[in-house]
């Protein structure tokens, strides 16, 4: 295992602020581009100081989004689903019924302008939640993300993606975690350009676990590491 206890424990200290967070599940499936827009007003009222900060999950309908590192190689079959530029950091991922994705506008300039720590917080809050669901997550140098060993054979499989865009220090997009999805759907890129990789879900690792569980496992982490949430109307985004 990659990860640095010593590393992750700094990053909580650095992080964790008193104010509390809005925390907003939206139901059924969000069109990813309404997603984008309601995250880019968002995170500008967060800047000015206008808005609080705000954790939002969500679920959205089949595609592809190519982050800014994509490689047009990567994209095997490209008219499977739509694909959509994204201006988070990394290359290409999936987004599905059965994920669940992690919208985080977090103010990272008041919670210590470190962006490394903050990455490496992303990823401990992840690997917590797993932990709560019987499932052992771990980093890896070098790739972002929490992978998990392969049952039953040699090698390893992301289990959850982490991709970032920072604007006037306010963090966007966020994490997806693997809770039940199409795995087949993956097929259709090269995920996060690593193809010596597979893919995993807590579906495929025999975790039965609805996505309302999970969603509270990921609250009640992230206010062990970050701080208090508070309910939030989807209205309010």
């Amino acid at each position: 295992m990659e990860q640095n206890p010593a590393r992750f424990s700094e990053a909580l200290n650095a992080l964790y602020s008193p104010a509390p967070v809005d925390w907003t599940v939206s139901a059924g499936r969000t069109v990813y581009e309404t997603a984008v827009a309601a995250m880019e007003a968002r995170a500008a009222a967060i800047a000015a100081g206008e808005a609080p900060e705000l954790v939002w999950l969500v679920e959205h309908p089949p595609l592809y989004t190519a982050g800014t590192s994509a490689r047009a190689g990567d994209l095997l079959q490209p008219d499977r689903f739509p694909v959509i530029p994204s201006g988070r950091g990394g290359q290409y991922t999936y987004h599905g019924p059965g994920q669940r994705v992690i919208y985080t506008m977090l103010d990272v300039k008041r919670r210590g302008g470190d962006v490394r720590a903050f990455v490496a917080a992303l990823e401990a809050w992840i690997i917590d939640v797993l932990a709560d669901l019987g499932v052992a997550g771990e980093t890896r140098q070098g790739r972002v993300g929490i992978w998990v060993a392969r049952q039953g054979a040699t090698g390893e499989d992301k289990i959850a993606a982490i991709g970032l865009r920072l604007k006037k220090w306010v963090s966007l997009h966020g994490a997806s975690l693997n809770v039940a999805p199409d795995l087949a759907h993956y097929d259709g890129i090269v995920p996060c350009g690593l193809s010596e990789h597979g893919v995993t879900s807590l579906a495929a690792l025999g975790v039965e676990a609805p996505m309302t569980e999970v969603d509270r496992a990921l609250r009640a982490r992230f206010a062990r590491r970050f701080g208090p949430t508070q309910d939030a109307p989807i209205r309010e985004i």
